[in-house]
Protein backbone atom coordinates (compact mmCIF):
# COMPACT_ATOMS: atom_id res chain seq x y z
CA UNK A 1 0.00 0.00 0.00
CA UNK A 2 1.17 3.52 -0.76
CA UNK A 3 2.47 5.91 1.87
CA UNK A 4 1.07 9.02 0.21
CA UNK A 5 -2.33 10.12 1.49
CA UNK A 6 -3.75 11.05 -1.91
CA UNK A 7 -2.70 7.69 -3.35
CA UNK A 8 -4.42 5.87 -0.48
CA UNK A 9 -7.62 7.77 -1.30
CA UNK A 10 -7.19 7.02 -5.00
CA UNK A 11 -6.79 3.29 -4.24
CA UNK A 12 -10.04 3.28 -2.27
CA UNK A 13 -12.01 5.16 -4.92
CA UNK A 14 -10.61 2.91 -7.65
CA UNK A 15 -11.78 -0.15 -5.73
CA UNK A 16 -15.29 1.31 -5.30
CA UNK A 17 -15.52 2.25 -8.96
CA UNK A 18 -14.26 -1.18 -9.98
CA UNK A 19 -17.07 -2.84 -8.02
CA UNK A 20 -19.66 -0.52 -9.53
CA UNK A 21 -18.37 -1.11 -13.07
CA UNK A 22 -18.30 -4.88 -12.63
CA UNK A 23 -21.83 -4.83 -11.28
CA UNK A 24 -23.08 -2.76 -14.22
CA UNK A 25 -21.35 -5.04 -16.75
CA UNK A 26 -22.84 -8.11 -15.10
CA UNK A 27 -26.32 -6.55 -15.10
CA UNK A 28 -25.94 -5.81 -18.81
CA UNK A 29 -24.85 -9.36 -19.65
CA UNK A 30 -27.80 -10.75 -17.69
CA UNK A 31 -30.23 -8.47 -19.55
CA UNK A 32 -28.85 -9.62 -22.92
CA UNK A 33 -29.21 -13.26 -21.84
CA UNK A 34 -32.82 -12.64 -20.77
CA UNK A 35 -33.70 -11.26 -24.20
CA UNK A 36 -32.08 -14.22 -25.93
CA UNK A 37 -33.80 -16.69 -23.59
CA UNK A 38 -37.21 -15.10 -24.24
CA UNK A 39 -36.60 -15.28 -27.99
CA UNK A 40 -35.56 -18.94 -27.70
CA UNK A 41 -38.74 -19.68 -25.74
CA UNK A 42 -40.83 -17.87 -28.35
CA UNK A 43 -42.39 -15.52 -25.79
CA UNK A 44 -42.84 -12.25 -27.65
CA UNK A 45 -44.20 -10.20 -24.75
CA UNK A 46 -41.33 -11.11 -22.42
CA UNK A 47 -38.83 -10.61 -25.25
CA UNK A 48 -40.09 -7.09 -25.95
CA UNK A 49 -40.03 -6.13 -22.26
CA UNK A 50 -36.55 -7.56 -21.80
CA UNK A 51 -35.40 -5.84 -25.00
CA UNK A 52 -36.60 -2.45 -23.77
CA UNK A 53 -34.81 -2.92 -20.46
CA UNK A 54 -31.68 -4.09 -22.22
CA UNK A 55 -31.69 -1.06 -24.55
CA UNK A 56 -31.67 1.35 -21.63
CA UNK A 57 -28.85 -0.59 -19.93
CA UNK A 58 -26.84 -0.56 -23.17
CA UNK A 59 -27.30 3.21 -23.49
CA UNK A 60 -26.23 3.71 -19.88
CA UNK A 61 -23.16 1.51 -20.38
CA UNK A 62 -22.16 3.59 -23.38
CA UNK A 63 -22.72 6.85 -21.49
CA UNK A 64 -20.56 5.59 -18.62
CA UNK A 65 -17.81 4.46 -21.04
CA UNK A 66 -18.19 0.83 -19.99
CA UNK A 67 -18.88 -0.34 -23.55
CA UNK A 68 -17.96 1.20 -26.89
CA UNK A 69 -20.58 2.71 -29.16
CA UNK A 70 -19.92 0.05 -31.79
CA UNK A 71 -20.53 -2.74 -29.26
CA UNK A 72 -23.77 -1.09 -28.17
CA UNK A 73 -24.97 -0.57 -31.75
CA UNK A 74 -24.12 -4.16 -32.67
CA UNK A 75 -25.93 -5.62 -29.65
CA UNK A 76 -29.02 -3.46 -30.20
CA UNK A 77 -29.15 -4.50 -33.83
CA UNK A 78 -28.78 -8.21 -33.07
CA UNK A 79 -31.35 -8.14 -30.30
CA UNK A 80 -33.86 -6.10 -32.34
CA UNK A 81 -33.48 -8.54 -35.22
CA UNK A 82 -34.05 -11.49 -32.90
CA UNK A 83 -37.13 -9.93 -31.29
CA UNK A 84 -38.57 -8.96 -34.69
CA UNK A 85 -38.23 -12.55 -35.89
CA UNK A 86 -40.91 -13.66 -33.40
Amino acid sequence: MANIKSQKKRTLTNAKKNLANNSAKSRLKTAIKKVNAAVEAGNKEDAVNAFNTCNSLLDKAQADNLKSKNFVARQKSRLAKAVASL
